[in-house]
């Protein structure tokens, strides 16, 4: 597996694209005056306590005040274990209470950001837990023998006083020099933290998480990455700097990209990021999903499209449901594409084919650092499955509902509007003494007055005994429309 990060930087925003063999798989935006929140360690105040829904909400000095869940309120005694002793909101917090909470979920949509005091500060190798007085390694390192040598060495390191530690994917073979020295480093950065929150007033940042070019440095760079590009002089300078301290094992693959060709060019990046905004992903045998995008879910529709196959009917679908998995896998990640998905497959017949496709959906998943879970496919024939979404996606980022639409994605026909000034008409009639009505409609709306519809407006002048008159407003979308009694 070949892989490359391009970085595209400018005074206004940051552009990370993560491509593998050639191809775009993953991208993160984050612009100067909407910069993510995630990781940062904030003095909250408690504004108001929900016993009705086991929460609290923090004013954290953030436009909405913040969602805090009582299973994310650290207790006492700092053992993980045994923080459901008390589930209860008003055991656990009231109303004017400071504490020290840290951002898990960037505000999405009309929903503030969601908080945990369970404080974790990531470095290369390690997160340290400092509510958290336990040894943890990363899932995805799977050797047994690996996984028990992670867990003794970060037991010895933890002294019942300070905290706990997780070893990250990035720790596998790493020697205990090393990990040692990341343990010092992150003591130092949370008694630094801790005695600024001492001082700090409520609402207020007390510790920012690293700017995305380095936290994708820290989180995204390992073994399979090649190439580090960017397109800045003064961001490349950085990152070196920062690699040479923190990564020295990666500080030769960062390299200044100075070609005058855009560097989202390269692998055409630029062209996937547009494809990426549509409802329709075409496969190259010739089928096509669909993806809908709504606050409670997202849809994937599956479709044979033109992809006729060769042998059977049966065949066809399980091919083109197979060559499907590929391409959800990919758009999930490339979309940011999180909470419940449902994936609506072809139907198929044959239960290993189900199987097949099943299986191959979780591989094609494999390599999405995002934690997902699937259920196997449904008595209606649709794949349930869920995506951690800690940051909104891209079209929410680069995009903003439809101002004529105002987000439906359909407008009513110039048929319906027709009909709807007739009711209009007849109602003010009905009410009101007017000489005659003056109707202010879209372009599209009159000229089906004028044409189609002009013998129904003659009968409704005929049936109230008043004139109506007819004007086009340039700047009234299809779907406005007003009636004027003059």
């Amino acid at each position: 597996m070949s892989v490359e990060i391009l970085m595209n930087v400018t005074p206004q925003e940051t552009r990370v694209a993560v491509v593998e063999n050639g191809v775009l798989q993953e991208v993160v935006v984050e612009r100067e005056r909407r910069r993510g929140l995630v990781g940062n360690i904030y003095k909250g105040k408690v504004s108001r306590v929900l016993p009705g829904m086991q929460a609290a909400f923090i004013d954290v000095g953030l436009e909405r005040t913040a969602f805090l869940h009582a299973s994310d309120v650290a207790q006492a005694d700092g053992d993980a274990e045994d923080n459901n002793k008390s589930d209860n909101i008003t055991q656990l917090l009231r109303e004017g209470q400071e504490l020290l909470v840290q951002v898990i979920k960037d505000p999405l949509g009309t929903k503030g950001a969601r908080l945990t005091t369970f404080i974790t500060i990531p470095s290369r190798f390690l997160v340290f837990t400092p509510n958290v007085f336990h040894a943890g390694v990363s899932l995805k390192i799977e050797g047994e023998a690996e996984r028990q040598r992670l867990k003794d060495v970060m037991t010895l390191f933890i002294d019942g006083v300070s905290g706990g530690y997780i070893a990250r994917t990035a720790a596998e073979g790493v020697s205990i020099e090393l990990l040692k020295a990341d343990t010092q480093f992150l003591r130092k950065l949370w008694s630094s933290i801790h005695e600024r929150s001492v001082t700090a007033r409520a609402g207020h940042i007390v510790h920012e998480d690293l700017p995305l070019v380095l936290r994708i440095l820290r989180d995204l760079v390992d073994g399979e990455v090649e190439k580090i590009r960017i397109d800045s002089r003064g961001t490349t300078r950085r990152v070196k700097q920062f690699s040479e301290q923190f990564m020295p094992e990666i500080a030769s693959r960062v390299e200044h990209y100075p070609g005058e060709r855009p560097i989202f060019d390269l692998y055409s990046v630029e062209d996937e990021i547009q494809k990426a905004l549509e409802r329709k992903v075409h496969l190259k045998s010739g089928g096509y999903l669909i993806f809908d995008q709504t606050e409670a879910m997202t849809t994937v529709d599956v479709n044979t499209g033109a992809f006729v196959g060769h042998r059977n009917l049966e065949e066809t679908i399980f091919k083109t449901n197979l060559e499907a998995t590929q391409t959800i896998a990919r758009q999930l990640r490339l979309r940011n594409l999180g909470g419940i998905i449902i994936i609506d497959f072809i139907d198929m017949v044959d239960d290993e084919h189900k199987r097949q496709v099943m299986r191959s959906l979780e591989k094609n998943l494999e390599r999405d650092r995002v934690k997902s879970h699937i259920t196997e496919v449904s008595t209606l024939g649709l794949v349930e499955m869920t995506r951690k979404r800690t940051r909104e996606s891209l079209e929410h980022v680069l995009c903003e509902p439809c101002p004529v639409c105002t987000g439906r994605g359909t407008l009513k026909t110039p048929e319906t509007v027709c009909f709807e000034i007739f009711r209009e008409i007849l109602r003010e009639a009905r009410q009101f003494d007017a000489q005659q009505y003056l109707v202010l409609a879209s372009q599209e709306v009159v000229d089906i007055l004028l044409d189609e519809e002009s013998t129904s407006v003659a009968e409704l002048e005929e049936f109230i005994g008043k004139p109506i008159r007819l004007q086009v407003e340039s700047l009234y979308t299809q779907e406005q429309f007003d009636v004027v009694m003059t």
